[in-house]
């Protein structure tokens, strides 16, 4: 009898990287896709931007949602599609890993609130400082009590759903990472950037951050490796294969 493929473990695409890197580097997507590093499990790629169809959590292994240089709290009609579905997908207790702009989606799917940092922009490579809840967290446990992590938000999750675990934060943003149900996580920072992805940041919103107060060249003197913080996709996709193989 002819074994039953295996079902995705999709990337939903919410948002593109700066032209000037996704010509170099390939896109959000390629860059979350190499750091799962699954063998198991097929990768497909969903943009609900483009009218594509959100599947059936029966039918997806778990899931992945990008960032974005679009904004939550705008309520754009992809985007609140997919808050929906995501709300479905952890009702099925399907695993989901929202990163950035995925984060604060996930945030919002469940009743919590996603909006401008009262603080402004968090950008660079910061220090990402864990929760006593991450200690038996199934994604977060085993790593350092403080990590280095890349970020770039000028949005938050202002507010958690009722029932989510706070797993890590810092000075500036206290909620870096959450859990909501079993298997359902965001995390502010990205554990898809390396280095040169943050120092290509810094440098195209240079203008951006010098009208808000920040000197780019510091931040690029400060960016650094994020081994621990990039484990984290690997570390998902072994949930999912493990969750899948259940």
């Amino acid at each position: 009898m002819e074994k039953t493929p295996p079902n995705p473990l999709v990337i939903v695409k919410v948002g593109s990287t700066f032209e000037a890197l996704r010509a170099e580097r390939g896109d959000f997507e390629n860059w979350i896709a190499d750091g799962l590093d699954t063998q198991a499990l097929p990768i497909l790629v969903i943009d609900p931007r483009r009218g594509d169809t959100l599947p059936d959590a029966e039918a997806v292994s778990g899931v992945v949602v990008t960032g974005s240089h679009a904004m939550v709290s705008h309520r754009e009609p992809w985007s609140e599609t997919t808050a929906a579905w995501l709300a479905q997908l952890v009702a099925h207790d399907t695993p989901v890993l929202g990163i950035c702009y995925g984060h604060q989606l996930l945030a919002h799917a469940l009743g919590g609130e996603a909006g401008n940092h009262p603080a402004g922009v968090e950008v660079g490579t910061v220090t990402v400082t864990l929760e006593e809840a991450a200690a038996t967290d199934p994604l977060l446990r085993g790593l350092p009590a403080q990590f280095p992590a890349h970020v770039v938000h000028w949005q938050s999750a202002l507010r958690l759903p009722e029932g989510a675990v706070r797993l890590a934060g810092n000075d500036h943003e206290p909620v870096h990472a959450f859990r909501i149900g079993k298997h359902a996580w965001g995390v502010q920072f990205h554990p898809e950037f390396d280095g040169e992805a943050m120092r290509g940041y810094i440098d195209l919103l240079a203008d951006d951050l010098a009208s808000a107060g920040v000197d780019p060249a510091a931040l690029r003197e400060r960016v650094g490796p994020t081994d621990a913080a990039a484990g984290l996709l690997g570390r998902f996709a072994r949930i999912v294969e493990a969750h899948h193989g259940s």
